[in-house]
């Protein structure tokens, strides 16, 4: 008992007309997932349960044919094509060469009127669609628990979230969905058979399939990023139930949006702020920024400026409590190197004294000669400028186009006095 490979180009059209039956089955939408096939002989269509030999049978496809005798699956084909059904198992009853002359659906009659008017067989043929499932839409009726683990900031909490969405299967084992699920069905299976378990088990494995994500660290916001990642988890927690049990497997899974319940978007924006606050500069600048706030407030205050002003100095005395507490915890600060009097000087021999004479050599306080740059017209003491490092002049200035003298060393103007030729 089997099927043979018809020609190659059989259409249904050309069985049709063929005075032997043949079995067929009209395209599948979306909503069928098992149909039983047609039996047609010419114009007449049979709804018995025989497969007579010889019958045509032709497979389209997105579908998968299996025949079955008796309740058992005898024979599975998912490759589209025309096939012939040709047993040599079937006994000879009763009619010796006058019965071998006759057609299969006469050897049928015969068959039928030794067993009482009955078949001797119950063969059906079941057509199976294989395409993808989709438009399946999901919905969490109760929050989903779900770990938020962020190590920037050291977070790891228990949040709940929903989701919404829709997922697409398909049937990848015909023979376990016929055992399992369907069986002799008399006519379709619809999907919406099954739709209302298959949602069920599905948002019961969604909590795992989320807990493998919340491991790999990814944020709750974007769970819409992982849908590939989603699909794959789901299958692994249904292949049990799914794959082993019914011949199905999740294809896809989409997640149109995710949200959480306020007070647990609250409590992560506080512990966000609090992370940031231990940044001492973000402090100070977020510090600054509330008093310049304040300040504009207490401008604006309808008890009048001076008592928002004491509540702001009052807010600020608070304020500095809490952060002299932060920095008393800190490591003292190493006291800066004292500067040198503003008036003090430096002797030939190092030693830097206020005084008119050096205390350790007794020499004179030299003369104090200041110039003015005639680069950049910084005032210096120095031997070169201590804003361009331009080197102290020679002599007086003088003017380089009408020869103009300054009488003082320290004078340099920018511009000559006498014809205003800039000095160099």
């Amino acid at each position: 008992m089997g099927l043979i490979q018809a020609a190659v180009g059989a259409l249904h059209g050309t069985i049709a007309d063929q005075w032997k039956e043949y079995f067929y089955c009209e395209s599948m939408d979306s909503d069928i997932l098992v149909k039983r096939g047609v039996k047609k002989n010419g114009s007449r269509i049979f709804e018995d349960n025989v497969i007579a030999d010889g019958s045509r049978i032709a497979v389209a496809d997105g579908q998968c044919m299996i025949i079955v005798e008796n309740g058992q699956v005898m024979d599975v084909c998912a490759e589209p094509g025309a096939y012939v059904y040709d047993t040599k198992t079937s006994p000879t009853v009763f009619g010796g060469k006058f019965l071998e002359g006759l057609s299969s659906i006469a050897k049928e009659t015969w068959r039928r009127f030794q067993f009482g008017g009955g078949p001797g067989k119950d063969q059906r043929i079941y057509y199976f669609n294989t395409k993808e499932i989709v438009g399946n839409k999901y919905g969490t009726a109760t929050p989903i628990p779900f770990r938020l683990i962020d190590k920037n900031i050291g977070m790891d909490m228990d949040i709940s979230i929903r989701c919404n969405g829709e997922f697409s299967y398909r049937i990848v084992n015909p023979m376990l969905f016929y055992t399992n699920v369907c069986g002799n069905v008399a006519k379709d299976y619809e999907r919406s058979e099954i739709d209302s378990q298959l949602k069920s088990e599905l948002l019961t494995a969604l909590q795992p399939a989320f807990g493998k994500l919340a491991e790999e660290g990814i944020r709750y916001s974007s769970i819409t990023n992982h849908t590939t990642e989603i699909a794959d988890n789901l299958n692994v927690v249904l292949s049990k139930k799914w794959t082993e049990l019914r011949g199905l497997e999740v294809v896809s899974f989409g997640v149109n949006s995710v949200s959480i319940p306020k007070e647990d978007e609250d409590m992560i924006k506080t512990a966000q702020k609090k992370a940031m606050m231990k940044d001492g500069a973000y402090a100070t600048a977020a510090l600054k920024d509330a008093a310049a706030q304040a300040m504009v407030d207490a401008a604006n205050n309808s008890g009048g400026a001076m008592t928002g002003f004491m509540g702001m100095n009052m807010a600020g005395n608070m304020a500095g409590n809490i952060f002299g507490q932060d920095a008393a915890s800190q490591p003292a600060a190493q006291p800066a190197p004292a500067k040198p009097a503003a008036d003090s000087w430096t002797c030939s021999c190092g030693t830097v004294n206020t005084g008119k004479f050096c205390a350790e050599c007794g020499s004179p306080k030299p003369a104090d000669t200041k110039w003015i740059c005639p680069s950049c017209g910084t005032e210096n003491k120095g031997k070169f400028c201590a804003e361009c490092g331009t080197k102290k002049p020679e002599g007086p200035a003088t003017c380089s186009n009408c020869g103009w003298k300054a009488e003082d060393l320290s004078i340099t103007p920018k511009f000559c006095p006498e014809c205003g030729t800039p000095m160099k």
